[in-house]
């Protein structure tokens, strides 16, 4: 029986396409080395994805635009692009091995979803590596279009470097709208013109206050007391921001967030 194993890479970033693929090993070639992606460096991936092309039975590498995570959201264009995936390949299989918890409706074959499967399975390893690499040469050639951001050296996730660059540019149009430090910029434009005229320096750290605020109010492990530190330290953190005139509508902005978030966890409490 014909087993593929199938994998996303780039659910996680702010910008750029969201990759996936699907690998038929062949079992009298065998690749060596297998492991999920995430635990290996790029210049074994690379290695790995050469063997893995030159010796699978059957391979494909498909993905799902950024236009496509902003009207689906981001869970359902990773498993479309998992399902072009799967329709790529030159041999169909009899079963889809599937990374995680859910699979993509409409395979024309049987699947059996695995959490952990890229570092339980060989055939979704193989295909994690294949995404992975398909995904981050896109982006580096991404890079060449968009340079000021840094996409060769983060790949579109949401590091430090990347989060001040979109501080300090604003998003693109391979930046994904959906995504709230993305969203933001196109929330009730008080990112656009009033944000555009600070001082960059003010800019980019009143951006990063919202982007504090908005992953501080969407922790779901945090109690009421816990909070209440992290909101005081917040607000110590960004006391500069907070008493600039300028940035005086994001300030009132993550103020009204922090507070219904705060008004949230008291009624959970109650």
């Amino acid at each position: 029986m014909l087993v593929c194993g199938v994998d996303e890479a780039g659910r996680g970033p702010l910008a750029g396409p969201v990759h996936a693929a699907a690998v038929i090993l062949d079992p009298a070639r065998r690749v060596n080395g297998l492991a999920d992606s995430k635990v290996l460096d790029a210049g074994r991936r690379e290695v790995l994805a050469g063997r893995i092309k030159e010796r699978a039975i059957a391979w494909a590498v498909a993905s799902a635009s950024v236009e496509e995570i902003d009207r689906l959201n981001i869970f359902h264009a990773a498993m479309l692009a998992m399902r072009r995936a799967v329709a790529g390949l030159s041999i169909r299989p009899a079963q889809a091995l599937i990374d995680g918890k859910s699979c993509p409706p409409g395979l024309a074959c049987g699947a059996r979803a695995i959490v952990d499967g890229d570092a339980k399975e060989k055939c979704i390893s193989a295909a994690s590596i294949l995404a992975k690499t398909a995904r981050d040469a896109e982006m580096t050639a991404l890079h060449e279009r968009y340079p000021r951001y840094g996409f060769d050296s983060h790949k579109g996730y949401a590091t430090p470097e990347h989060l001040e660059a979109l501080g300090r540019l604003g998003p693109c149009e391979i930046h994904r709208r959906s995504f709230y430090p993305v969203g933001v910029f196109f929330q009730k434009d008080l990112f656009a013109e009033p944000w555009a005229l600070m001082q960059e320096e003010l800019r980019v750290k009143s951006y990063r206050m919202y982007c504090d605020a908005m992953k501080l109010t969407m922790d779901p492990r945090l109690q009421l007391p816990a909070f209440d530190v992290r909101r005081r330290k917040l607000q110590r953190k960004y006391a500069e921001v907070r008493s600039a005139p300028a940035a005086e509508p994001h300030v009132d902005l993550v103020d009204d967030m922090l507070r219904k978030a705060r008004v949230g966890l008291r009624a959970k409490r109650a």
